[in-house]
Parts: structure tokens; C-alpha cells; sequence
């Protein structure tokens, strides 16, 4: 093999270069159960889960108490937090403007969808307005 000659500017980030960054590999352990979803709305404000945020939930997961699941409420995909209170489980907002709790076994079959696995939320407006479209 022959040595090379630049023939323009190097770059000087070319000595720090190991490999590219595999997030998606990294931070998702699962990917054909792994799904990516906006939120819409507040409820979950109190968890740091904002409007907009990016939810990245995992089906493969069993929920446990305290997890943040994706249900199904009202027929709709919705982001609430799971809560065991003695032998009742139920699914709150995680919001303290919002104290609505509802009943698990009040809720239609198959309402546990997937499990949080966590949330993205872009700090660069021109990023996330990228996103938008």
C-alpha cells in the first residue's frame, strides 16, 4: 500500500476519529420492538416529558409500578404513568395540574401498548424544527 499526500486542508478532528457514533445501536437494545412516537400535550410534565418530546417506547418490556407506559385511553395511543396502589393498578397523569386517575381493569383489553424507554427532546430550535415537517 502506498502512503497518501493530502491534496487539500486536513482536518483536524481526522486524528480523533475512532469510528462513527452508533446511537440507535447503543441506545436501542431492541429495535423490532422498539417504536418512536411525538408527544402531544402536558400530562407527563412532571416526569420531564414535555410537548413535542420524542418518546422512543419499547414492546418487549413488562411494565412495572412507576413505569411511564404508552395505553390505550379512549381508544387513543396515550403517554401515562403506571401505578400499583395495594392490588389496584392504575395509570396517572404525571402532572400536578392534572390529578385524573383512571382504573386499569376500567380500560379497554390489551390497553398496556409498551413501556418508556426514554425521551428526546431537542434543545437546538433549527434541529427540531427540522423534525416538524
Amino acid at each position: 500500500m502506498l502512503p497518501t499526500l493530502c491534496a487539500g486542508f486536513p482536518s483536524p478532528a481526522e486524528d480523533f476519529i475512532e469510528g462513527a457514533l452508533e446511537l440507535p445501536r447503543w441506545l436501542v437494545p431492541n429495535p423490532p420492538a422498539t417504536f418512536i412516537w411525538r408527544v402531544r400535550g402536558w400530562c407527563m410534565k412532571g416526569a420531564g416529558i414535555h410537548d413535542e418530546d420524542l418518546a422512543v417506547v419499547d414492546r418487549s418490556l413488562s411494565p412495572t409500578s412507576g413505569a411511564v407506559v404508552v395505553a390505550v385511553v379512549g381508544g387513543e395511543m396515550s403517554l401515562k404513568r403506571l401505578v400499583m396502589t395495594g392490588n389496584r393498578l392504575a395509570l396517572t397523569f404525571d402532572n400536578p395540574e392534572m390529578d385524573e386517575e383512571f382504573a386499569v381493569e376500567d380500560l379497554e383489553e390489551g390497553l398496556l401498548w409498551g413501556v418508556l424507554l426514554f425521551s428526546v427532546r431537542w434543545h437546538h430550535v433549527k434541529a427540531r424544527a427540522s423534525l416538524v415537517r
